[in-house]
Formats: C-alpha cells, structure tokens, sequence
C-alpha cells in the first residue's frame, strides 16, 4: 500500500463530523477500509464515511461528488452518491473535501468465487447498458481509461508482469486489439475502474458498484474489459448477451468493440499483479482473469 498523505483516524473523522454534520456525531463509528486513496469508515448502520489520505485520493472524491448524482438515477443498482458533503477543515489540519455515502451490505465481489458471481451477470450488464450513455464534453478527464487502446503505449511494460510463459500469446491477443476498427461513437460515460473489487455482492446478488473516482468518458471497450475479470465463461455469455441484445443503437457495439475489450482485459490483467504483497484480493482477480483469457 502507498504511504498516506495523512493518517486519518476514527477520531479524526467524528471530530470533522462535530465540526460540519453534528447531528451524526453521535452514532457509532467504526473503521472498516484503508484503501489506497480513501478511508472508509461505518457510520451508524445505513451510512458510510469516505475521506481521502491522498492528495490523489481527493480528487477522486471530487470526481464522485460532480457527476454520481447526475448517473444515479439512471442505474438499476446504488452507487456512492453523496448524502452530504464534507469540506476541508483548517481547525482540524485536514486539507480534502469527504463525503458521507449510503452503507451497501455485501462483501467485495471479488471475494466470491466466479461461479456465485453469474447470476447477477445479466444485472451488472444492464447496469453498464445505463451507463453507458453520451456524456458532455465536461466530463472528468482520465488519460489512461477510454481512450483509443494504441494510445496505451505501456503495453510491453505491462507484459513483463505476466509469467513469461504467456507473453507470446499475450503479444497476439493484444495485437488483435491493436488492430481491431477504433471506436467511432460519441464518448459515453464510464466507470473507469470497474473491476470485481469495486462490485459488491450480497448473497446472490449485486448489491452496489462503488469507487467511481476515475469517472470519465470514452469508448465503452475500456470499461467492458472486466468481464475477463469478473466472470467465467457462463457469466461472460450471459453478461454479453444482454449488452448485445440491448446497447445495439449505432454508438459501436460491435465485433470490433469486443476485441478492444478483450485487449483492455489483458492490460488490467498483468496490472492485477503490480503489487503481490500488497494486494493480494487483486492478485487472485488476475490469476482468474490469466484462466480466462489464455487457460
């Protein structure tokens, strides 16, 4: 895990509540996440706190506080909307805006074994068919998600991840997506990091997609790579069919999206095992996804 900026405590975080909401000051709070950018702590039993420990981080929340409450309304699952906000406070030394977020049940998906995960596959696809609608041109920016997949020049870098047994089929399957026709629609919106860590399920359910800090517009391929990810080869069937049945309107759902997607897969594949002693949920995410894509 990266070093935080700041150390955000509980105590910290009921003093920024003392300071800005009072009225939730007195609930129960409990630290349940040190993320890499966020801190999430449980606010009573229906809400959640996250406040940055990154500069980076602050950003992120920026991102979620500008445009969740714009696309919550269209997705048919909850995502992190802000309830209310939180502003940076000079009395307590903590220099980021927070938010207060509604408390989603479940475990992160990619806890779950893949199998558990394919009923709700054709849900998680209706999800991305809403999403994955035109944005404006004030989107947030992102340079590494949405964009044309020959701009993802880091490509050999990448590879060097992956065991070295799979680097010539990795080479070709990423030249497939190199060569596949470039997305030609309007930018849509996308969530940007939609991996399985970021989906919660509750039983056999999918209970909220989280973490849209890296929200930002482009081409649909670079959010549907996590299909790879997230689900088998029964799941990936159902999860497509209802993308395909139901997001074909002229905007490049087509053949060539897919292989885009598959080569997006890849690259979020070998960026599972960047960190193997410190991440190890996303290590078993890359080692399902190595099965996926060459097993």
């Amino acid at each position: 895990m990266v070093a935080a900026d700041l150390d955000v405590t509980v105590d910290l975080a009921r003093a920024l509540l003392a300071e800005q909401h009072p009225d939730l000051a007195g609930r129960p709070l409990e630290l349940v996440a040190n993320g890499w950018d966020n801190v999430m702590l449980r606010l009573g039993g229906d809400l959640a706190l996250r406040l940055p420990r990154r500069e980076l981080g602050a950003q992120l929340i920026r991102n979620e506080q500008a445009v969740l409450p714009l696309l919550a309304p269209r997705l048919p699952v909850p995502v992190p909307d802000p309830v209310r906000v939180g502003a940076p406070s000079a009395a307590l030394d903590y220099p980021w805006p927070w938010g207060i977020v509604r408390w989603a049940d479940g475990v992160a998906a990619a806890t779950v074994p893949a199998a558990e995960r394919n009923p709700w596959a054709g849900h998680l696809a209706r999800v991305f068919v809403a999403l994955h609608q035109p944005a404006p041109d004030d989107a947030p920016e992102n340079r590494f998600r949405g964009i044309p997949v020959t701009e993802r020049t880091d490509f050999e870098d990448r590879l060097q991840l992956l065991p070295e047994r799979l680097h010539r089929r990795a080479r070709a399957l990423w030249a497939e997506a190199l060569d596949a026709p470039a997305y030609d629609g309007v930018p849509v919106w996308l969530h940007g990091d939609p991996h399985p860590a970021n989906l919660v399920a509750d039983g056999g359910r999918l209970s909220a997609v989280i973490d849209f800090g890296d929200v930002t517009s482009g081409d649909p391929a670079s959010d549907l790579g996590m299909m790879w990810l997230t689900f088998d080869a029964e799941g990936r069937e159902r999860f497509r069919a209802v993308v395909d049945a139901e997001a074909r309107d002229g905007r490049g759902w087509d053949a060539g999206m897919w292989r885009r997607a598959q080569g997006w897969a890849l690259l979020y594949t070998a960026i599972c095992f960047s960190y193997p002693d410190t991440h190890p949920i996303m290590v078993g995410v890359g080692e399902h996804a190595v099965e996926q894509l060459f097993g």
